[in-house]
């Protein structure tokens, strides 16, 4: 198949051009599907899916950290081949962690906690084959809308994106870090601390104006900056190793033969209009920063509730309570593309270490990148159906496997995790004083959420920070000091407006409570 469409991306990028300078979506997707389907792409995303569900099957580890982890691996890709597979990594994940969900009653990722309530119920009641089927099949059909939804809204938005100045994108990037701030789990001033942080330490290094050295503390190896990679392998890492070595308690795996992956006809009917909402709802929960797959499972499986005639059967079995989470989940993974590539602004931790991993190798994403490098968007869009198709196929024959992955004691995982941080943080600039920042940010990050702050707006505030300083330096050179530009452009006065409004309502229930706490005492 790769001999049949490889040919395409051979043909010069003016070939797809339509009349006025954009690229018509059919030879978009057509030319998309040619680079997806050379030999070293294909690949890339064959591994991607298969390394994501891996990380999904087993409790702990998380997208974001495999991806940390095999960022320095990417080095030796194409820019096309390292976004295919890292990817493939993140969406592949979504598909994985329903299955402990559903067998072990531990969720492999974050986003399939909800899974838990009702799929490790139906597993109890000899169901486990219909709930990890209808798993898969509402994630293929909502992460394949979910790519479709990418191809439509992406382009017309990196076109509105090129008449952007510094201050909307000054205001963007507020609005997105207010969104991550009211949507965050746990306290509100943690996420804002989280956030402070995270900024302050995107701050370290050369100045982004004038070139001179800061906040370095007389240290040489921080002249460039904290590096991204042994920021995260610490803080997912190390961390995730420090906390889990106190809980190495044997994983009870259900004993029961699972059968009957196929959904019957009365689980489709019960799941249909799950899967829809779960659809349409993650796709959009997904654009927004902070909001992502987690929130979008939590929300759908409420919406599922609440729209149910038999409310009182969910937590007891109900398939719905699978079909729509699982499903939403995985249309907001596709989502949370589209401010990567139209705007440069990631939705979220993990959209965090994709910017990364482009700007690794030379590239910006924004509104440019899809008509200067079509071939990173619509060879990622294409490999997305691809991996999709990967995914049903592996999850469904390969059951049996992962299960037996499930037994793999996390004394013997965390040594190699370790080994691939190491070797990892060292690789990228062959530099000692990498690895102990990496270490440093590990202890910390094991601190930290152990204290429950979560480490997630320190790295999307992190990666944010360059951009959020420079837009506001350049929009104050550019009206000669004056702030009134942020309020005389429209966009970015009602992006400001709508941030304010987010972060009121965010503290002002919190410090209202707190006000009441100090009076009854």
């Amino acid at each position: 198949m790769s001999l049949k469409f490889g040919f395409i991306a051979n043909f010069p990028k003016e070939f797809f051009l339509g009349a006025k300078g954009f690229m018509n979506m059919g030879y978009d997707l057509f030319y998309g599907f040619g680079i997806a389907f050379q030999p070293m792409n294909l690949l890339a995303c064959f591994l991607g899916v298969l390394i994501g569900t891996l990380v999904g099957v087993l409790p702990g580890i998380g997208p974001a950290g495999a991806m940390s982890l095999l960022l320095p691996v990417t080095f030796g890709l194409s820019p096309v081949s390292a976004i295919i597979m890292l990817a493939g990594i993140f969406y592949g994940a979504m598909y994985g962690g329903s299955t402990t969900s559903i067998l072990v009653n531990i969720p492999g990722e974050a986003a399939s906690v909800v899974t838990c309530i009702d799929g490790y119920q139906m597993a109890l009641q000899g169901r486990a084959g219909p709930a990890l089927g209808i798993a898969a099949f509402g994630s293929f059909i909502a992460g394949t809308f979910g790519v479709v939804g990418l191809m439509f809204l992406a382009t017309p938005l990196a076109e509105l994106a090129v008449k952007f100045g510094p201050a909307e994108y000054f205001s963007l990037v507020c609005l997105g870090l207010s969104v991550l701030i009211y949507l965050t789990q746990g306290s509100i001033p943690h996420g804002l601390a989280m956030a402070g942080l995270g900024v302050f330490l995107s701050l370290i290094g050369q100045d982004v104006i004038e070139g001179t050295a800061r906040f370095t503390f007389g240290l040489t190896g921080l002249i460039d900056g904290v590096g991204l990679i042994p920021l995260v392998m610490g803080l997912f890492g190390i961390s995730e190793i420090l906390l889990n070595l106190e809980k190495l308690g044997e994983r009870i795996i259900l004993r029961t033969k699972i059968k009957n992956l196929f959904p019957s006809r009365e689980d489709w009917r019960k799941s249909a209009k799950p899967i829809a909402r779960g659809t349409f709802l993650g796709f959009f929960l997904g654009i927004l920063p902070g909001g992502g797959a987690v929130i979008s499972s939590f929300v759908s499986y409420a919406l599922e509730k609440k729209f149910s005639k038999h409310p009182e059967q969910f937590g007891k079995g109900a398939i719905e309570g699978v079909a729509g989470p699982e499903s939403a989940n995985n249309s907001a993974s596709s989502g949370s593309f589209i401010p990567l590539f139209s705007l440069g602004i990631p939705a979220n931790v993990v959209m965090a270490l994709l910017l990364g991993a482009l700007m690794l190798h030379g590239l910006r994403p924004g509104p440019l990148m899809l008509t200067q490098h079509p071939e990173i968007f619509w060879g990622t869009v294409a490999s997305m159906y691809v991996g999709n198709a990967m995914l049903l196929a592996l999850n469904l024959p390969l059951i049996g496997i992962w299960v037996q992955i499930l037994k793999i004691p996390y004394r013997m995982l965390f040594p190699l995790i370790l080994l691939f941080c190491l070797i990892g943080s060292y690789s990228i600039g062959t530099n000692v004083f990498d690895i102990y920042v990496m270490l440093v940010f590990g202890v910390l990050g094991y601190f930290l959420r152990k204290l429950k702050y979560e480490p997630a707006p320190l790295v999307l505030a992190f990666v944010l920070g360059p951009l959020l300083e420079k837009s506001l330096r350049e929009a104050l050179i550019i009206s000669d000091g004056s702030m009134r530009v942020f309020l005389t452009r429209p966009l970015s006065a009602a992006s400001l407006f709508v941030a304010l409004v987010l972060l009121l309502s965010a503290i002002l229930p919190s410090l209202q409570k707190r006000r009441k706490t100090v009076i009854s005492e």
